[in-house]
Formats: C-alpha cells, structure tokens, sequence
C-alpha cells in the first residue's frame, strides 16, 4: 500500500510553474485517506461519470474505469472529444502489444499537453492497475477541466476555489474554504445553482441539518436542467469524515463549466449594450440636428420670398411701414435664428466627435442639410436681406422725390392756369372793328405785349411738360390725372397760340388805318411786361419747394439766395422807372388837358399790380430766409447724427477686428490647461457680450439717422450692416473656439491623453502651422508626420501611407486638416476602441457559436430596448445553415463601424 501510494503521489508532474503545488496538495491527501478506502469507491463514481459526460458525445461511454480503457480505444476517443483534436489512428487489434501501443499513443498526447508523467506507464493501464487508472484520469481532468479556470489573476485550483468563494458569499450557511469539509451539507451545491439559475430551486427551503436531501436536491437539478451527470452518492459524501478532494473538485469543476458560458454571455451582452447604447444615442443626436436644421432652413425658405419682393408702394406712409416691419425683423425675428444657427454647428461638431471617439463614421445629414447648405441658405438669406434693405431706401427716396415733383407740378400749372384764364376769349374778341385808329394802334401794340408774355410763359409750360414726362418714368401712382391735367394744358397751349397768331393778322390789316400810339404807354407796356414776368419768376422761385441732402447743398441755395437779393436795388429802380413813365403819362395828361379814357391800351399791367406784386416779392424774401435757415438747422442737426454715429462706428469697427484677431491667437497659443484655456475664452466671451449695449446703442443712433432719411455719412467707411455682420461673426467665433477646446477635453478624457501629450500635439500642429491659420495644408501634415516619425517618404510605400492616413484626417477631401482631426488621429494611433470584430465576437457567444442569432436569444441575452433595436435593424440571415427566424450578425456589426449599410 505505501509503495502504490508513494508512486500515486509522484506520478505526475506539470512543466508549469503550479505543478509542485499539485504535488504538495496529492501528498497531503494520500497520507490523510490511505486509511480509508472510501476514497477509491468516490474516485470511481465521479471520473466514470465524469468521463461519460464527455463520450456520450462520441456516442458511447464506460461502465468500468479500469477495464475500458485497457484497451486504450475509449481513452484515445475521450482525448479527442476534450481536446478538440485528432489522435494518430489507433490499431484495432486484441494483443496487448496492440493495446500497449493504443495506450502510449493517448499518453504522449497528454505529454504533448506540458503534462510529465512520472513512474507510470501503459502496462499498470493494460493491466487494469486502479490506482494508475485514476491517477492518470485525475491527471487528465487537471489538465483540461480545472488547469485553464482562471479568477482575478489566480489559476487551477486557486481559481475554481475562488470563484465558488465568490459565486457563495451572500448565501448563509455557505463558508467555501476547501474541496472537502466545505461541501458535506449540500448547500454550496445548492448556492452555486441558485447563484446561475434562481428559479430552479427555492434556497430558503433547504435546511442545513439535512445534508442527504440537500446534496440529492442539486445532483438532481444539475443532471435534469444543467446536463451535469450525477458523479456521487449523498450517502457516500455524508457518510465520509472527510470527502474526496479530487472528486469533489471535479464534481465542482462541471459546474463552473456549465455556468462559464452564461458568464461569457453576459459579459457580451454587456459589450453590446454599451455599442447600441451609444448607437442609439448618438441617432438621438442625429435626429436633434436633422430637426433643428429643417426648421432653421423652412424658416429661411419662407423669409426670403418676403425679403424678395418688391411690389413697390404708392405711399411715404406705406412704405415707411415696410421699413418698420424690415426693422421689426433685424431686432425681433433674426437674432434667435442667429443663435439657432450658431448652436446648430456646435451641436454638429459635438456629434462628430463623439462618433470619432466612439469609432463610428462620420455623420453624414440628409440631402440639402449640411451645414454647408445652411451657410449656402443663410448667405442667400442676407443676400436678399441687404437687397431688401437698398430697395426699401432706394424706394423713399423715389417716393420722396415724386412727392416734390407732383407738387412742384401743381404749383407750376396752378400758376399757368391762373395767366391762361380769360386769355382765349381776349383774344377772340372783334373790339378793333369798331375802334380808332390810335385804338387799334394800341391794341397792336398791346397784342405785341401779350405775345412778348406769351413767349415768356413757353418756359413753363416745357417745365410742366417736363415734370409730367419725368412722373411717368418713376412710375407715379397718379400719373393718369397729372397726364390729363398736362395734356389740357398743352392743348390750351397750342390753342392760345394759334389765336394769337390770328389775331396779329387781323391787327396788321387795320394798322394801316391807325396811326395814333402813344409812345409812352408803348414804352410802359414793353418795360412792365418783362418787369412783371420776372416779379411773378420771383415769386415763383421764393415759393418754389426744395429738397436738399447735406449741408453743401442747402449751402448753395442760401448762396444762390443771396445773390438773388442783392439783384432787389436794380430791380427796385427798374420799378421806379416803369412807374415814373406811368406818371409821366399823367404828368402830360393834366399838362395838355387830356382826358385819358381808361387804362394803359397797350398792357394789362398796371402800376397798382406792380407794386402789389413787388410788395409781395418783398414779404417773400424773409420767408425765404427763414425757410432756408431751418434748412441749415435740420441739415446741421442731420450732420451731427452722421458724426455721432461715426465716431461710435470708427470704435467699434476696429473693437470688433482686434477681438477676431485676438481670438484666433488664443486658439492656436498654449497657456495653460485646456480647462485653463477653456475659462479664459468664456471670460473671453462674457466680456463681448458685456459689449452688446454699446451695439445698440449704436443700432439706436443708426434708427435716427434712417428715421432722418440720412443716406451717406462721409465720417466713417462702416455701415451698420458691416457692423452687424462683423459683431454676428464675433459671437459665433468665440462659441465655435469655446466648442473645439471642449471637444479637445472630451477627446482628451475619452482617449486618456495627458496634458504633456497635448501641448506636444499643439506644439508640433503650430510648428508647422507657419501662416497661423489654424490648419494644416496637406504638405505641412506630412513634415508635421515625418516629424514625429511617420514614414511618408516620398515613395510608393510612404504616399500609400500618407493618402491612408489623410483619408482618416480630411474625409471630405478639402485639402486641409484642422487641429481637432490631428488630435483625433493621434489618439486613435495609441489608444484602443471597440472594433467591429469585437462586436461580431460578442455576438457569436450569445448565438452559441453560430453563425447567426435569433430574435428569442436577443430578447433573452439584451435589455428589451436594445434587443428590440437589433431585431429592427438586422437582415434575414442567408447562409446554408440558416433557419426560419434567422438574423444576420455579422453584417448588422460591421455597418456600426461603417464598412457596410444597414
């Protein structure tokens, strides 16, 4: 006896470093239960039944360990179905030279397996030795059921004795700390079951003090739904001071194998739920910006119509509502929409960083949103909104200018209208039938006045003519009355000038007859009737409107005012010598006693009607003055806008470049930490929104200047609109670099990049960066990349390198790489992400190694959501095993990572 036992305690050994733990554990076994044999009867029971759990796979099995592997037929088949491997052919005949041979052939293998065997050999197997017998089938068992269990970093027997430790720890009455004593009362057993599979026994039922009916309540549970074999007897375990460590281990070993699957599934529904987790969120994020950008561009599709239209108006008034409306729009309707715009990118660049940092493919939105389409449809936006803006003014100014026109029309033909009364029956009347010859003398001469008149009146009517003509080219609403009202007066025109030249006719016929004139009367009548034109000019003139637009031009009315009065001295004696011929008439009337018998025959105009309109002349060049003056007055007033605004505007201009410019240094510079960095933009940032006030009240001073209708301001070269620009550009600036530092943080905490790693990537993106644009041109990338020891060389194998790589940087091509995608590659170059072969592998576990997996399997291993997300978006699985229900995996995984479409 203590010679088998010294030769079952050194028959085996493992080349690894735990084979001298397995000896040691041997020794002290054999020396406890040498004195007991029940220790044979429990090796027997649990390797038999261990063994044929394997064999019935091959379709057999053993009744008698030691007799049915003498052959070594069954023991070269139960290498094969443990290992997974061909054995040589085994010899099928009945000599023990051929079962010495079958027997050697399975022992090399298990040599083959790092296992030395020591002092046994295939005869004691031939021979039908037990002790050899179950020593090399524990061997066995070692090195393919308990050798490979590894927990936290512990291995083999450690291993499996911590993780029953582990799987048992919240069950009372359960204390795991051996493969023996542990085990007497059934309820680790009973644990580890109710651990995997709760529902398959009811633990508070079970009692300690009743071990026989515990341990027979798991043996059967495990046979019936866990395909464990029964490998002992409760009576042999209870009945036994001590059980048997090796078959208790590997009774325990089938359990861990049974449930190791389950662990393995679990943690690949883990890794799915944490892909689809992020799939599904990063849809969700999709679906916010294809939202947001719909909205944003229906509400652009439905403002430009608006800002295009250009149905003018026929009113100050309503087109002033327009411009209030317009006005309406900049303060109220588009800065939401600004922001909207603004917040449309950040949330874009956002997502594509987490679908970089996730290992996803680019977001690509839906046809006509990209954000490129945005700024397309927001250009076109400002484009028509400018537009809009000239147009509205552009149309004052022709409202403005036909309100002037029509009245200055008005006037001018009330004026001719007023002379053009009584004339047409003056000159139709027969009065030099029955006049004398001094009579018709003067009726010539006076008709000689009036055609002097006339051909003084031809200016105004081609002023009126013209007026009316220029009415019609700007499109004035009434121009149908002032075309009727025109043509009247040429009529009359025409009509008065036909009349005239029949009645000179007439005249000259009787002229001949009539010899008496009165020279002084002639005189009179040729001198008045100049003076007279030029007093009703006058006063046309000092009534006549103007509009003026600065103060050069009301300057040079007053100048041209002046000059006007400084004619009145002439003027006044011109007056005194027509009146002093007047009085000369009468002066010889009384002289020689004639007595005079009505006015001056030659004119209408008498001496009253001249110093009427002199006196009239008189009081409107004051008013004229005063008129003027306030001209001046609004016009300084409207040059003090101009330079109120402009010197706001010339600050403000340049506040707002410095910023830009300022702004750009910070992004490419180094100082500090990204959070550093981050806190100093938005301080950043919060002082030029500290700086809004400033812009309105700059938009208030520019509201004065357009409600003055002020068109040019000749102090500054910035207009609102470049200013408003410029201030929109400022805010989405700082909020785009504020969005690149955080992205840079949230790359920098996904990827687990340190500081020091960051300011190296900065400081070699800016070495190479020379304009200090912000990007890198495609040549710069590639000596920034030889730089850090890339081997883009300027060969086949290097260019082939380098357009790899520029496909990860520039996926659209545009010739440039930005500091974001140089960070996101290098992280990619030396930090670790899921793949799509990880996912694919995860998913093989859930099917149980097929090639496809089912709806119900999906449902079973996945949280609902997410086993309903995969059923949703996996095609029907083709292959040559498929089943009805089967679903594709493998293509479902790789479209995640964007190597195929769903």
């Amino acid at each position: 006896m203590r010679e088998d036992a010294r030769r079952q305690a050194t028959f085996t050994q493992y080349s690894s470093g735990g084979s001298q733990m397995y000896m040691e554990q041997e020794n002290d076994w054999d020396r406890d239960l040498l004195l007991d044999p029940a220790w044979e009867k429990q090796q027997r029971k649990t390797f038999t039944a261990w063994c044929n759990s394997h064999l019935r796979k091959a379709g057999t099995q053993i009744e008698n360990i030691e007799e049915d592997f003498r052959d070594g037929l069954k023991l070269m088949l139960l290498l094969e179905v443990i290992s997974g491997e061909r054995l040589p052919k085994p010899e099928r005949g009945k000599m023990r030279v051929h079962k010495i041979n079958n027997v050697n052939k399975a022992l090399d293998f298990i040599a083959s397996k790092g296992v030395k065997l020591v002092s046994i050999g295939a005869e004691e197997i031939v021979d039908g030795n037990v002790k050899m017998t179950l020593g090399m089938i524990w061997t066995i068992i070692l090195r393919f059921a308990i050798q490979d269990i590894s927990v936290e970093e512990t291995s083999a027997k450690e291993g499996l004795l911590l993780w029953c430790q582990r799987k048992t720890a919240p069950y009372k009455n359960v204390n795991v700390q051996n493969f023996h004593i542990s085990w007497k009362d059934g309820l680790a057993f009973n644990a580890l079951i109710h651990r995997h599979r709760p529902e398959l026994i009811d633990y508070e039922k079970l009692r300690k003090d009743d071990p026989v009916t515990n341990l027979n309540n798991a043996f059967e549970v495990a046979e019936k739904y866990l395909d464990i074999p029964k490998m002992l007897d409760a009576e042999d375990i209870v009945n036994t001071a001590r059980p048997d460590e090796k078959a208790i281990m590997t009774y325990v070993s089938s359990f861990y194998h049974a449930f190791s699957g389950a662990q393995k599934a679990e943690t690949a529904a883990n890794r799915i739920c944490k892909v689809l987790a992020v799939n599904q969120e990063n849809e969700h994020l999709m679906e916010d910006y294809e939202k947001l950008a719909s909205d944003l561009l229906e509400w652009i599709r439905r403002t430009i119509p608006w800002l295009e239209n250009r149905a003018p108006e026929k009113t100050m008034a309503e087109m002033q509502q327009k411009l209030e409306d317009f006005r309406d729009y900049r303060r109220v309707h588009k800065p939401p929409k600004v922001q909207e715009k603004c917040q449309l990118e950040i949330n874009f660049n956002t997502l594509q960083t987490k679908l970089r940092l996730s290992n996803r493919p680019a977001f690509m939105p839906s046809e006509g949103r990209m954000v490129s389409d945005i700024n397309s449809a927001w250009h076109n936006l400002e484009g028509a909104e400018k537009g809009y803006e000239e147009w509205l003014l552009n149309e004052i100014r022709r409202l403005e200018r036909l309100d002037h026109l029509a009245e200055k029309f008005r006037q001018k033909a009330t004026i001719h209208e007023s002379w053009t009364a009584g004339k047409e029956s003056m000159l139709t009347q027969k009065d030099y039938e029955t006049a004398s010859l001094s009579e018709v003398k003067a009726l010539l001469k006076k008709h000689e006045a009036f055609e002097s008149d006339l051909a003084a009146h031809q200016d105004r009517v081609e002023q009126i003519a013209a007026i009316a003509q220029e009415l019609n080219e700007l499109d004035y609403y009434d121009a149908p009355s002032v075309n009727a009202r025109c043509q009247k007066i040429c009529e009359q025109w025409d009509l008065l000038g036909s009349l005239t030249q029949s009645r000179r006719e007439s005249l000259e016929r009787t002229e001949k007859q009539l010899e008496s004139i009165d020279g002084l009367y002639l005189e009179y009548a040729k001198r008045a009737a100049p003076f007279n034109n030029w007093m009703e000019g006058a006063m046309e003139d000092l009534q006549d409107m103007f509009i003026v637009h600065n103060i050069e031009e009301i300057q040079g009315l007053i100048t041209a005012h002046e000059q006007f009065k400084s004619t009145l001295p002439e003027a006044n004696k011109e007056r005194e010598s027509i009146q002093a011929i007047q009085a000369e008439v009468q002066k010889i009337a009384r002289y020689n006693g004639i007595k005079l018998s009505g006015n001056n025959p030659y004119t209408s105009i008498t001496p009253e009607s001249i110093d009427s309109k002199w006196d009239k002349v008189q009081q409107l060049v004051p008013q004229r003055d005063k008129a003027l003056q306030e001209e001046l007055g609004r016009q300084q007033s409207n040059d003090h806008l101009r330079r109120q605004f402009a010197n706001q505007a010339n600050v403000i201009g340049p506040w707002i470049q410095n910023k830009m410019e300022e702004i750009g240094r910070i992004s490419i510079e180094m100082n500090g930490t990204l959070e550093d960095q981050l806190t100093h933009l938005r301080q950043y940032e919060q002082s030029i929104i500290e700086y809004k006030p400033k812009i309105d009240q700059l938009e208030g001073d520019y509201q004065l200047i357009q409600e003055a209708l002020i068109f040019d301001n000749k102090y500054t070269a910035y207009t609102m609109e470049h200013l408003r620009v410029g201030w929109e550009q400022l805010l989405t600036t700082i909020a785009r670099t504020i969005n690149e530092i955080e992205n840079q943080i949230l790359t920098r905490d996904a990827k687990g990049i340190s500081q020091e790693q960051l300011h190296e990537y900065r400081a070699s993106f800016n070495h190479f960066d020379k304009d200090h644009s912000g990007v890198l041109a495609a040549e710069e990338f590639k000596a920034c990349l030889i730089s850090l020891g890339y081997d883009v060389e300027n060969d086949k194998q290097g260019d082939a390198e380098f357009a790899r790589i520029m496909g990860i940087v520039d996926p659209n091509n545009s010739g440039a790489v930005t500091f974001q995608a140089f960070i996101d590659f290098m992280s990619r170059e030396t930090t670790d992400t899921d793949t799509a072969d990880q996912v694919i592998a995860s998913f093989k576990i859930l099917a149980g190694d097929k090639n496809y997996i089912t709806a119900e399997e999906l449902r079973r291993e996945l949280p609902p959501d997410q086993a309903e997300y995969c059923i949703a978006r996996m095609a029907p699985y083709s292959g040559p095993d498929a089943v009805p229900g089967a679903l594709d995996y493998m293509s479902f995984s790789t479209a995640l990572y964007g190597e195929s479409d769903l």
